[in-house]
């Protein structure tokens, strides 16, 4: 994917710094996977939050792919950090502000640091020229969102920028069943890897089916390039697949702690932007810390995942490959 469509601001490192080897890498169309700072900033507890950064910087490595992990800092986006520089996201620090498409320009503009959500990444990536993007979880509609609707960002960014998004599915503690009614309503192809079923981030199945599933990564690369050979109007793909076995919830164990979470957060009136991390951490106190392992092991599952698709992006198309079940 091509920089420049967005200029200026692609062009002009008064907005927009790409880190050298992401930048080398870009420019010889070798593979490069773009990672979040929310996460490390909002999503989980320091020293924890550090060693999932490291993990997902290593493992991107280890595949042979150059990792980006991209924030605002200094008045600018910055894709690619240094080791220094992620560890300061992932400190406590007030001064921190999480990033969305509504805020992008104003946190530029003032110079204050930003965590970057899925949807603000996205953005990222499609003016850095990066194809793929691993995290751990979108966002989606929450429940009992019917009166008042409380759908993410991430869902429309999703259909707007042209990036493979690999996750763990949704998290758990939104409706399922309206987020994948969303993604269809905005043309958002959803592929399941080694799942037919679409993961609940925590837990390995939600019950719902998935229409496209994959096996072989060639097949999955294959699938991802015939979509943004549609072009950039064609949009970005979700490609899910589940967390680990042996980190995975069973869903009915993970629904009592997530009513137990939704009642707590009514009973404190939580509302708007301080309903995902409040009750991600009652799950995280309910479960007794089981669902923090669960969430290291599948956002460090997606990067294995998503390095393995960068690498098949960055080859020639193989006309061989076809997906047995379209």
């Amino acid at each position: 994917m091509s920089r420049g469509a967005d200029l200026p601001f692609a062009s002009s490192p008064e907005y927009l710094h790409i880190a050298p080897a992401v930048d080398a890498a870009l420019a010889a169309e070798e593979p490069v996977v773009a990672l979040e700072t929310t996460i490390l900033a909002f999503g989980l507890p320091h020293p924890l939050n550090r060693d999932v950064a490291r993990d997902c910087e290593a493992t991107a490595a280890e595949q042979g792919v150059v990792p980006a992990t991209i924030a605002i800092l200094d008045g600018r986006l910055r894709v690619g950090l240094s080791p220094g520089e992620i560890e300061f996201f992932c400190a406590p620090n007030p001064d921190i502000v999480k990033v969305n498409l509504q805020n992008f320009a104003a946190v530029l503009a003032s110079g204050r640091p930003g965590a970057l959500t899925v949807a603000a990444c996205l953005q990222a990536c499609s003016l850095a020229g990066i194809r793929v993007f691993a995290t751990g979880g979108i966002g989606g509609v929450h429940r009992g969102s019917a009166t008042l609707p409380d759908v993410s960002g991430d869902l429309p960014a999703l259909a707007r920028f042209p990036v493979a998004t690999v996750c763990a599915g949704a998290k758990s503690i939104l409706d399922v069943a309206a987020t994948l009614e969303w993604l269809e309503t905005l043309g958002v192809p959803v592929a399941g890897f080694n799942t037919g079923s679409f993961p609940l981030f925590h837990a390995r199945e939600s019950g719902h089916p998935l229409d496209v599933t994959f096996t072989e990564i060639a097949a999955l690369g294959n699938f991802a390039k015939t979509h943004f050979a549609l072009g950039a109007r064609a949009g970005g793909i979700l490609v899910v697949t589940p967390v680990p076995v042996d980190a995975a919830i069973a869903p009915e164990e993970l629904n009592v702690w997530i009513d137990e979470a939704l009642a707590r957060a009514d009973q404190k009136n939580v509302r708007g932007k301080a309903v995902t991390p409040f009750l991600l951490h009652e799950l995280e106190a309910l479960s007794d810390g089981r669902t923090l392992v669960a969430n290291r092991a599948l956002v460090v599952n997606n990067v294995t995942l998503a390095a393995r698709l960068a690498t098949t992006l960055a080859n020639p198309p193989d006309p061989s490959e076809r997906n047995p079940l379209l």
